[in-house]
């Protein structure tokens, strides 16, 4: 795939889900970068702000199999995967049959994701990971492509569970919604009040995404980029030597290896998008806040204070400087 036809069918597919979602453009380049770097993306704001339009919208936008989860705290991993069911046929044997779970799709939206117990939402760590599912005993894989787009409220409002550390690493981007300015406020009035509701139509196939995610994949890394990525992901580790005085305050664990793989797919994405088939330092910069700042573990400082994801990686890209590639 030419560079020039993976940025017109991305820019397509921003502009059709823009249809329907106001304001957000910048997010909706991030989730898309997430979602043909192969990667699940984790969506975060305050109720109402818009999560599950975005997650919609992406579903809608791509013809393929898709579901919805709705996560409460009586939510089974079972009603996630699925489960062996005995089942009589005409003759009265019976057999232990598996019957899948909504699982079993190319996009999940699992909405409201921090509302499930954590026993629940660990449902999705294998599958996220390694695209299958292992029900007693036997493993069933996943019909690619498949990716998780999960939304979740901040974890201080009532009837939330903290996701685990685990589960969280395995989301390649984390993306924070703001709230609307007041020209996108009264856009939202227009589009949502009146007779006619803007609609979404599926704009790609589940051909054109596995392609689009091929061609990621062949995009070269020169050497020198990839040491600043690791350089980055180094400074995220508080015993490091090139981590600055935010992260040695507030980090208690840096990102895990999943950070640089995060980065450099997302930098791919970022050179496509552009029409090169080489990645830049610049590239990798701009994606290091929605993949590397949900990977860092604050101590009990850093809970304290509050301290964001932003100011952290704001830090770590002041401490590792841009130097310039050839």
């Amino acid at each position: 795939m030419i560079p020039n036809e993976f940025h017109d069918r991305f820019e397509t597919l921003a502009d059709e889900m823009s249809r329907v979602v106001v304001g957000y453009r910048e997010a909706i380049n991030d989730l898309l970068t997430g979602v043909f770097a192969g990667s699940s993306i984790l969506l975060e704001a305050a109720p109402g702000l818009g999560k599950t339009v975005i997650g919609k919208a992406l579903a809608a936008a791509l013809s393929m199999k898709q579901t919805r989860i709705q996560f409460t705290p009586d939510l089974m991993p079972a009603d996630i995967v699925g489960t062996n069911i005995i089942v009589e046929d005409e003759a009265g044997r019976k057999e232990m049959v598996f019957q899948r779970g909504p699982v079993f799709t190319h996009v999940l939206l699992a909405d409201e994701i921090n509302r499930a117990t954590p026993k629940t939402q660990s449902a999705l760590l294998e599958a996220m990971q390694e695209h299958h599912v292992t029900v007693a005993g036997e493993t069933h894989p996943l019909e690619e492509p498949f990716f998780v787009v999960a939304t979740q409220n901040p974890e201080d409002l009532e009837g939330t569970y903290r996701l685990p550390e685990a589960q969280i690493d395995r989301f390649g981007f984390r993306l924070k919604l703001t709230t609307l300015s007041d020209d996108e406020w009264i856009e939202v009035v227009r589009r949502r009040t009146g007779t006619q509701t803007p609609e979404v139509s599926a704009v790609l196939t589940k051909e054109d995404v596995l392609a689009m995610q091929a061609a990621v994949r062949e995009v070269a890394v020169p050497r020198e980029v990839c040491s600043h990525a690791a350089r980055l992901v180094s400074a995220t580790h508080p015993d490091a030597d090139t981590a600055p005085e935010i992260i040695r305050k507030y980090v208690r664990l840096g990102s895990s290896p999943r950070g640089i793989q995060a980065l450099i797919l997302g930098a791919k994405v970022r050179a496509l998008r552009d029409g090169r088939q080489e990645i830049t330092v610049a590239d990798v910069r701009d994606v290091a806040t929605p993949a590397l700042g949900h990977r860092l573990l604050l101590n009990f400082e850093g809970q304290a204070d509050r301290i964001g994801p932003e100011a952290l990686i704001d830090g770590v890209l002041a401490a590792v400087g841009q130097e310039a590639v050839a």
